[in-house]
């Protein structure tokens, strides 16, 4: 289900959004390692974007999920699995784009020892997807791609029956998905991203023009500017959206109605976050 693939469990949704501040500053902080002043200011937006998200954003994520949730007993198409995709995004669209808007007030701020530390970090990254996607023997690469998958689907409809192990591993025989490809292009994006950082700190970019540029960074991202790998990536999407149609349509009546209710659980969730106060973290 790959829109729905966006959202997470239901307890565990309302446990990582309350504590969402404090992740997400962790998670910036391993690549910018804010300090003094920098980091207060990081904490203090990160907050600011958590208010106006959950205020702004979560009823209509789960006015979607309501949109959605009737029809997940019948069939689906591969095209209908890309449409709630394509539609997960555009709900997403708004947080990104307050995102990156929020992050370029700080982008003038940043040193030239920061820079080196979030291309420390991507190395590090990089390096553990090397482990997780591409180990040398051909047989644990496979093993470990199917595990990842398995548990993908499991997410959403409980344990596969053996007929659906078997679905999958066949899938993967077919698979256009290539790690190696996927790895080259994901380095040439932090690439990209570095020397955006560079030209805007050395300019002393202002807001607008460091909002444009992470924009340009985000669009590229999301549909690379190299026409082969554009094409590879229509592929690849094609391909997730016909094996989670065929993987639905496998499904039992249990496991329909199992989806149905963890995406109402989700649906609950949202609007129980959306209703509540917003409460700044310690």
């Amino acid at each position: 289900m790959t829109g729905l693939a966006l959202l997470g469990g239901c307890s565990a949704l309302r446990l990582a959004y309350d504590n969402g501040p404090t992740l997400v500053w962790w998670w910036l902080d391993g690549y910018g390692d804010f300090s003094g002043a920098q980091a207060q200011r990081v904490k203090d937006d990160i907050r600011s974007w958590f208010q106006w998200h959950r205020k702004a954003q979560l009823e209509g994520y789960a006015a979607w999920l309501d949109s959605v949730q009737p029809k997940l007993l019948d069939s689906v198409t591969p095209a209908q699995m890309c449409s709630w995709a394509d539609e997960a995004r555009r709900q997403l669209e708004p947080a990104l784009q307050q995102a990156l808007a929020t992050m370029a007030s700080w982008v003038a701020d940043l040193s030239e020892a920061q820079l080196a530390h979030i291309a420390q970090r991507y190395a590090k990254a990089n390096d553990e997807l090397r482990r997780e996607h591409l180990q040398p023997d051909p047989e644990k690469r496979r093993a470990a791609a199917l595990r990842r998958l398995q548990d993908r689907f499991e997410l959403f409809y409980g344990r596969l029956d053996a007929a659906q192990e078997r679905l999958l591993t066949q899938a993967l025989a077919s698979s256009p998905m290539d790690p190696e490809r996927w790895l080259a292009e994901r380095e040439q994006r932090q690439r990209q991203t570095l020397r955006t950082l560079r030209e805007l700190v050395a300019s002393q970019a202002d807001r607008a023009r460091a909002i444009a540029a992470l924009r340009a960074v985000l669009a590229d991202v999301e549909r690379s500017p190299d026409p082969a790998y554009r094409a590879y990536q229509q592929r690849l999407r094609e391909f997730n959206c016909a094996l989670a149609a065929r993987v639905h349509e496998s499904s039992s009546a249990a496991q329909r109605q199992l989806l149905r209710e963890r995406v109402q659980g989700w649906r609950d969730d949202l609007r129980l976050l959306a209703s509540q106060a917003f409460a700044l973290p310690d």
